[in-house]
């Protein structure tokens, strides 16, 4: 297990400098000047002029990059070129917002997905398989900002919400309020939690369905063992591996922001960051998140390779 972290871990590096790399060039081919931004339209041109000399913004794009990742390595991912603020600082006060909503949204998939798959896979061709199948394909296709709309029209506009269910606003749920603040946020994290609910549905089914056909679930039968405890603990733990996958991209994903969903719902997360930082020209802010969801990704991806060995012995990291 210690080699498999360490050599996870030299993987990383060239991960984190190819998305560097990317993020640089890409930012850099965006038209727009980020001095010109700041110092206006009607600036004079000594005025922008200065303002690129200060940024490093005439130094030749090579040296810029490698100042950039000189400062990274050393924890500075500089400043940002819109409210002067630190990077790390601009990412804090996103990001927690942006983890409190993936993992409520992920937990609603994964509770609403599994509880379908298992369902249509042991009552394969039933009606409740036809109708959650239905439904999964319903979730699948629906786009997530418009149910967002509708979940707004309908919970906010047309009825009028009890006192425990407040509407959204735009303050920081976590850590401030904890995780007692469920009720501000349960219409995004329905709107998130239903496409993966669908997708872990589909495949919990598509997966079940492969072990139940497997020779010892029939020896399990025929020894007597209840129905309960086959589906239970033969056939679903061994059918998660694919599930766990699933899971750990769709986690990582929203990690990344879900720029619709936090636009709909007023949400200052990680997506809506990201998003404003490339319309203000903003190189740092971009560069810095951008990072930070590439090692986000990394880590999930990690934790979800260690899982498989927890699920089935007969993986060896190594």
């Amino acid at each position: 297990m210690f080699k498999f972290l360490i050599r996870r871990m030299i993987q990383t590096i060239p991960v984190l400098i190819g998305v560097s790399i990317l993020v640089f060039s890409l930012m850099h081919l965006i038209p727009g000047d980020p001095a010109q931004i700041m110092a206006g339209e009607s600036a004079p041109e000594e005025t922008v002029e200065n303002i690129r000399e200060r940024l490093g913004l005439n130094d030749p794009l090579p040296v810029q990059y490698f100042n950039y990742v000189w400062s990274a390595v050393q924890g500075d991912l500089g400043n940002s070129l819109r409210s002067g603020r630190d990077v790390t600082e601009e990412i804090s006060g996103r990001f927690w917002v942006t983890v409190e909503l993936a993992v409520y949204s992920t937990i609603l998939s994964i509770f609403m997905g599994l509880i379908a798959g298992i369902v249509s896979a042991t009552k394969r061709y039933s009606f409740a398989d036809t109708f959650l199948m239905i439904i999964a394909l319903f979730g699948l296709s629906m786009p997530n900002f418009w149910l967002g709309l509708m979940l707004i029209q309908w919970f906010s506009i047309g009825i009028d919400l009890p006192s425990w269910v407040p509407f959204i606003d735009n303050t920081s749920w976590f850590p401030a309020s904890g995780w007692g603040s469920f009720s501000q946020i349960w219409l995004p994290v329905i709107t998130l939690g239903t496409a993966g609910a669908a997708v872990i549905a589909r495949m919990t089914r598509s997966s079940m369905l492969d072990v139940i056909g497997q020779d010892y679930i029939r020896t399990a039968r025929a020894k007597g063992v209840k129905e309960r405890v086959v589906t239970y603990r033969h056939a679903l733990k061994n059918a998660l591996i694919p599930v766990v996958t699933v899971t750990g991209l769709q986690f990582g994903t929203l990690l990344g922001g879900t720029v619709l969903t936090e636009t709909v719902f007023a949400i200052n997360g990680m997506g809506r960051l990201i998003i404003d930082s490339i319309n203000a020209r903003d190189f740092p802010v971009v560069q810095g998140t951008i990072l930070v969801v590439a090692l986000l990704f990394v880590i999930v991806n990690l934790l979800v390779d260690i899982a498989y060995q927890f699920l089935n012995k007969r993986i060896d990291l190594e």
